[in-house]
């Protein structure tokens, strides 16, 4: 770890920036900047606004030098480095990632230190920086993806795959401040064998469209390995086990689901298709368009399930066992499940929600929140659930689920 105590600005607490923020903040002065004051609140008390059990490990027993604060001229003013962590979703109207939370950040940093080495981490379209470096030429502007899991974000700070800086090409003091980056985060981590990788900023910007991108490919073939042998009568596990012996393939990233779904992937894969615009292709529209097919597919079967009980004469209930993607995860962000459920509630199901990380709301969409899971099963005809737990083994006869090798 270099010797020098860095002052490092990261705006933004999400999972990116304050997994970035606790790995940091071992070895430099972190200053998390974020506009929501309950979040700054928890953070400097060292609770968690997140679920992520190495960043709740690490705030109890890590000596950091982190402050979370509203005030972006304290983050801001001598900063070595602002790094950028804020959210950009997919905005449907423009078929685009919404921007303005980055740009927001970037007008503060012109306005306070426009000196400081900046460094995109929130997910942004192919060629972004290139074109944001002519609205802010006085900032040098990287672009460094992530690749962090949900509830383990630290925990691939600590471990990453790889590093990926991108920097402004025909530019050496730009390339220089990548590798210095790199080696910022290679220096925190706890694997001096991963790989860095330095390249141009749109590179890079591709590499993680791209990245997510596959990995929706790999859930919805699989989901559409499932979807065939369940409409066949197959059992799914044998071939997926069969398949997966490959080790080209590898036995992994298979579990089929109900769709892929969280903060990244769907819109991601909207996103690269965007940039597809004037370059041919087929591929990428059928991962986008395959997800969707999957959880009209789910919704079918449930009706189908549905109609075989015998509710006497009563309107059936269709339970819905979690809002989450993934175990061990409180974020339920564009989750398949509840695609799954707007469809239900289209063709005019009466949907009840189990959900133990909203306990404190009686709806959820206008739609019944029952947190007793007792109270939920007895009430529930049939229950569908992305992932089953073993809460729910004393009423397995009601459940629909293609969750098959209980992991994600």
């Amino acid at each position: 770890m270099e010797e020098k105590k860095l002052k490092i600005a990261i705006a933004g607490t999400g999972y990116v920036g304050l997994s970035l923020a606790t790995l940091l903040a071992q070895y430099h002065q972190v200053f998390a900047l974020d506009v929501i004051s309950e979040k700054v609140h928890k953070i400097n008390s060292r609770i968690s606004p997140i679920k992520d059990e190495y960043i709740e490990k690490y705030f109890a027993e890590k000596k950091l030098d982190l402050t979370a604060t509203l005030d972006a001229e304290l983050a801001l003013r001598n900063a070595d480095y602002a790094i950028i962590a804020t959210p950009t979703n997919y905005d449907e109207s423009r078929n685009f990632f919404d921007t303005s939370h980055v740009e927001e950040v970037l007008e503060e940093i012109e306005r306070i230190n426009p000196g400081v080495t900046v460094v995109v981490k929130s997910t942004i379209p192919v060629g972004y920086t290139e074109n944001i470096k002519k609205k802010y030429p006085e900032l040098r502007i990287l672009f460094s993806p992530e690749f962090l899991r949900e509830s383990k974000a630290l925990f691939d700070n600590l471990y990453p795959s790889r590093i990926v800086v991108g920097y402004q090409k025909n530019d050496e003091i730009s390339k220089t401040k990548a590798e210095e980056f790199a080696n910022l985060l290679k220096g925190a981590s706890l694997n001096p064998e991963t790989k860095v990788l330095i390249m141009g900023s749109t590179e890079a910007e591709a590499v993680k469209l791209f990245a997510n991108t596959y990995l929706a490919l790999r859930v919805s073939f699989f989901n559409e390995l499932d979807t065939y042998a369940e409409m066949r009568g197959l059992l799914t596990k044998d071939i997926i086990r069969g398949v997966c012996l490959d080790p080209r393939i590898g036995d992994f990233y298979n579990n089929p689901s109900f769709g892929y779904g969280g903060y990244c992937l769907p819109k991601d894969t909207k996103q690269l298709l965007a940039n597809y615009q004037g370059v041919p292709e087929n591929l990428i529209k059928a991962i986008v368009e395959a997800n969707e097919t999957r959880k009209k597919f789910i919704s079918d079967r449930v009706f189908e399930k549905l109609n075989m009980k015998n509710t006497e004469g009563r309107k059936p209930v269709i339970g819905v066992y979690r809002l989450t993607m993934k175990t061990d995860s409180d974020n339920f962000r564009a989750s398949a499940i509840q695609g799954v459920m707007s469809l239900l509630k289209q063709k005019g199901a009466t949907i009840l929600i189990y959900e133990p990380t909203i306990f404190d709301r009686k709806s959820f969409d206008g739609l019944p929140v029952e947190n007793d899971l007792e109270v939920f099963k007895q009430s529930s005809d049939v229950i569908i659930a992305n992932r089953a737990e073993p809460e729910l083994l004393d009423v397995s006869a009601k459940v629909y689920t293609r969750d098959l090798f209980k992991r994600d």
